[in-house]
C-alpha cells in the first residue's frame, strides 16, 4: 500500500509541475511542447536509417515522441489525468525494482524520440533516472538537435545549415557581396538554385557555348533578384508580411508574376509585387504601406 501511495504522490507532483510549466509558457506555448518525431523527420529529411540495437541511453537526450507528443510536455511531464493509471503502475515497478522491457527509440541528430515506452520515459525523467535501456534505430542527419530545442529553433538551425551549404556550393557571397539571402522557411535555397539554373538556360538560348555557372548566378542576381528586392523596398512590402524576409517575398512575388504574365505578357514586375501584397498581405500592413508611399511621394515633391 505504501508503494502505491508513493507512486500516486509522484504522479500528482508531476501533473502539478506540468500545469505550472504550461502557465509559465502561456505566452509562448511552443516552449512547452514535446517534439514530434514526424515533424522533425519531415524537416531533417534523413536519407537512411540503421538498426543499432540495445544500448543504455541518457534520459536527458530523449526529447520527443513518435505518437504521444501531445500527452507529455517537453520535460515528459504528464499533461492529462487519464495517464495516471499506467504511469503509477510503471512507477510502482521502478520502486519495487521490477525489470521492465526495454523501450524503443529513434535517434536522429544526436537526440532520441520515443517509439514505444513514453510512460517509462516520463517516470524516468521525473524520478531523476540518468540512463534507460533502449532498442535504438538511428536516422541520418546533417544537423544536431540539442536538448531543450523547440521546433522553431530546430527549423532556424536547419535554415542556417541550408544557407551555409548554398553559399559554400555556389560561392554566392563572394560573387554578389550579399550575405543577406535569408529565409524563414525550409527548402528555399533549393528553389533559388532552380531559379539560377532556369536563368542560365534562357541565357544559353541566345549565346553560343555553355555559360559558366558563376556568370549565370551574377546575371540572375543583377537582372532578376535585385530588381525584385528593389520593388519590395520601394513599396514597403515587408509591412504586409510580419516575420518574413525580403527573400521570402522574392520567391512568392516571382511565382505570382509568372501567374500574371500568363494573362498579360506585358505585366511589370513592380505591379506584380504590389498586386501580390494587396491580395495576400495583412490589412494593417497594407494601410501602413499606403501611408508610407504617400509620405514618400509628398516629401519627395517637397524636397524637389
Amino acid at each position: 500500500m505504501h508503494v502505491r501511495d508513493a507512486a500516486e504522490t509522484h504522479f500528482s507532483r508531476a501533473r502539478s509541475r506540468a500545469m505550472l510549466s504550461e502557465i509559465r509558457n502561456l505566452m509562448n506555448a511552443e516552449k512547452d511542447k514535446l517534439l514530434s518525431f514526424y515533424d522533425v523527420k519531415d524537416m531533417l529529411r534523413p536519407k537512411s536509417q540503421t538498426y543499432v540495437g540495445m544500448r543504455a541511453v541518457p534520459v536527458a537526450l530523449i526529447v520527443g515522441s513518435e505518437g504521444r507528443y501531445r500527452d507529455f510536455n517537453r520535460y515528459f511531464l504528464p499533461k492529462a489525468d487519464h495517464l495516471r493509471g499506467r504511469w503509477t503502475r510503471i512507477d510502482e515497478a521502478r520502486i519495487r525494482e521490477i525489470a521492465l522491457p526495454a523501450i524503443q527509440l529513434y535517434e536522429i541528430g544526436g537526440a532520441y524520440f520515443v517509439r514505444d515506452g513514453n510512460h517509462r520515459v516520463s517516470v524516468a525523467k521525473t524520478q531523476g533516472v540518468e540512463f534507460i535501456d533502449a532498442e535504438v534505430t538511428s536516422l541520418s542527419s546533417q544537423v544536431s538537435i540539442a536538448p531543450g530545442m523547440t521546433a522553431d529553433q530546430l527549423r532556424a538551425a536547419l535554415i542556417a545549415y541550408e544557407k551555409r551549404a548554398f553559399y559554400e556550393s555556389t560561392n554566392f557571397g563572394a560573387l554578389t557581396g550579399d550575405e543577406a539571402l535569408d529565409f524563414s522557411a525550409l527548402g528555399r535555397y533549393d528553389e533559388i538554385a532552380d531559379h539560377i539554373l532556369g536563368h542560365k538556360y534562357f541565357m544559353n538560348e541566345t549565346r553560343e557555348g555553355e555559360i559558366p555557372a558563376d556568370e549565370a548566378l551574377v546575371s540572375w542576381y543583377k537582372n532578376v533578384y535585385s530588381p525584385t528586392i528593389e520593388a519590395i523596398e520601394k513599396q514597403w512590402l515587408l509591412a504586409n508580411f510580419p516575420g518574413r524576409t525580403k527573400s521570402d517575398l522574392y520567391v512568392w512575388i516571382v511565382k505570382h508574376w509568372d501567374f500574371l504574365k500568363k494573362k498579360s505578357r506585358a505585366y511589370p514586375l513592380s505591379d506584380a509585387a504590389g498586386d501580390f501584397a494587396d491580395k495576400y498581405g495583412r490589412k494593417e500592413g497594407r494601410a501602413f504601406r499606403l501611408l508610407s508611399l504617400l509620405a514618400a511621394r509628398f516629401f519627395g515633391r517637397a524636397g524637389g
